[in-house]
């Protein structure tokens, strides 16, 4: 599990989204008749009335394909009902026709983040703090990115002056003691945890977030040991059940990580993370069956997520069933194209069902992509680069 994924396991962070106002861009007025259905689409808007907005907002597009607020405002209806990639579309209609429009970045920002997209959210976020570096919101947002791309030293620089705001924050506190302890900033790490504990007390959701903080750290004892608190304290804490799994995961404790992972899944059924890392849990135990029916059920919730497809592949390559298995492993490898066991998985799938060229095609690659790994590992341990994100372990 990735730095990623554990920190939105550990709570989401709420945003305030900014609503554009105005008619057409730039230069002309919409006519009256356009200006009073936008009018009416924004107040819809402001009431929480999503599909008339929507409705509104389209109708003054069809006679004025040029308005960047209705672009912007459809932008907004479409994050508020969770139709991120359409309003990413609508947003970017709008930045092409207005590119210096307050708010249009910040929105832009906030659907790649809702996307978890961090990578493409991170430079929309930091475009809001070169004409504004006060916006405390896109300082906070640009760091959880860089936090969930295990850009640490990125976290620190963003998070830092919002320390005195946030300091009863703690999801805030969370992320920058960690990104302290990566770079061992040990006296910082110290004194961030110690306000989380002040800020937090003796409560389950406080003991979750110190059992990610050690599991982060792959301090594994340390962990369980919170963990366990958490899930002892309130049994339906989200997330907790899913963070303890991981720990029992990486202790070899096979059974005790599936018994953690089912008991998330009665918390949390629409969270595909339980059931992605049960189906790691049954090809651990050779159960390629059980393994895929967990895969498929965390790709029914996110059909995007690379290493179940990966689980998947392996589990049909265990059934015998290469040509599914391959299908797998090339829609893992479009998703993670820099993973060379994932392209060395493709290539075996693909020499088994006698597309040779292809397969080692793909075997080559996944050699070029090692001996990039182990070149960028010499250059880190030499001093000149950041030390590596931590990665999710691969099945």
């Amino acid at each position: 599990m990735t730095s990623v994924d554990k920190a939105f396991r550990s709570g989401a962070v709420l945003v305030i989204l900014v609503v554009a106002t105005g008619g057409r861009g730039v230069a002309q007025r919409p006519a009256p008749d356009v200006k009073t259905v936008f009018e009416e689409a924004q107040r819809a808007l402001l009431a929480h009335d999503y599909p008339k907005a929507e409705k509104g907002f389209q109708e003054v597009l069809k006679a004025d394909p040029h308005s960047v607020a209705a672009y912007s405002n459809l932008g907004v209806v479409y994050m508020r009902l969770g139709r991120y990639d359409s309003a990413l579309e609508a947003i970017t209609a709008a930045k092409k026709l207005a590119p210096e429009m307050p708010g249009l970045d910040l929105n832009l920002g906030l659907a790649f983040y809702h996307k978890q997209d961090f990578a493409s959210a991170a430079p929309a976020f930091q475009r809001v703090l070169q004409s504004n570096p006060q916006h405390a919101q896109a300082r906070y947002l640009l760091g959880v990115s860089c936090f969930m791309q295990g850009d640490y030293p990125g976290t620190v620089s963003a998070l830092e002056p919002l320390a005195e705001q946030e300091k009863d924050n703690l999801d805030f506190l969370f992320e920058l003691g960690v990104a302290y302890a990566k770079l061992e900033r040990t006296g910082d790490s110290r004194r961030t945890f110690e306000q989380m504990l002040r800020a937090g007390g003796d409560t389950a959701q406080m003991h979750l977030l110190w059992g990610i903080a050690y599991l982060d750290l792959e301090q594994y004892s340390s962990a369980q040991a919170e963990l366990e608190k958490a899930v002892a304290l309130d049994p339906r804490l989200p997330f907790a059940h899913y963070n303890l799994g991981v720990v029992y995961q990486h202790q070899g404790k096979l059974d005790l990580a599936s018994a953690e992972f089912e008991k998330e899944i009665l918390t949390a059924p629409n969270e595909p993370w339980s059931y992605e890392n049960l189906g790691l849990v049954y090809l651990q135990q050779d159960h390629p069956d059980r393994a895929l029916e967990m895969f498929g059920k965390a790709l029914k919730l996110n059909p995007k997520l690379p290493h179940s497809l990966a689980g998947a592949g392996k589990a049909c390559l265990r059934k015998g069933q290469h040509e599914k298995a391959a299908t797998y492993f090339q829609r893992a490898v479009e998703l993670q194209p820099d993973s060379a066991k994932m392209h060395f998985q493709l290539g075996q799938a693909l020499l088994k069902i006698g597309q040779r060229e292809k397969g080692q095609q793909e075997i080559a690659a996944a050699g070029k992509l090692q001996e990039r790994t182990r070149k960028e590992f010499e250059r880190t341990v030499s001093g000149r680069l950041p030390p590596p994100a931590v990665r999710q372990t691969e099945p």
